[in-house]
């Protein structure tokens, strides 16, 4: 199942009442996100990764000053699903992404 990005109770209401389901490609894209919702919004996407069979995962943090590499940096070191991690290559985003491999036996890699 599909994480689900749930606005703030105190959140103005949007255009889209429901929350919107992301797509489970292996890739995450933190951009659009409040920094709030990162701790409790990137284990729930690593668990449906897995459940979709997902192995190599990708999270796009962005360069910036670096708080929110190290945040996604500290959830991954502490997630008992995470095999290893480390900063994209620069064909995949340098320093402003983070690859993520995941206990078990891989089927398909992240989509570009």
């Amino acid at each position: 199942m599909a994480p689900r990005r749930e606005p703030p109770a105190d959140a103005h209401p949007g255009p889209f009442p429901d929350p919107v389901p992301l797509p489970i490609d292996g890739t995450l894209d933190l951009h659009t996100f409040p920094p709030r919702e990162v701790g409790a919004l990137v284990p729930e996407w690593i668990g449906a990764c897995a459940e979709a069979g997902l192995r190599e995962l990708r999270i796009v943090h962005g360069k910036g000053t670096g708080a929110l590499r190290r945040t996604v940096h500290a959830i991954l070191a502490r997630d008992p699903r995470v095999e290893s991690f480390r900063l994209a290559g620069e064909d995949g985003g340098g320093w402003g992404a983070t690859l993520v491999t995941l206990k078990g036996e891989g089927t398909r890699p992240p989509s570009p």
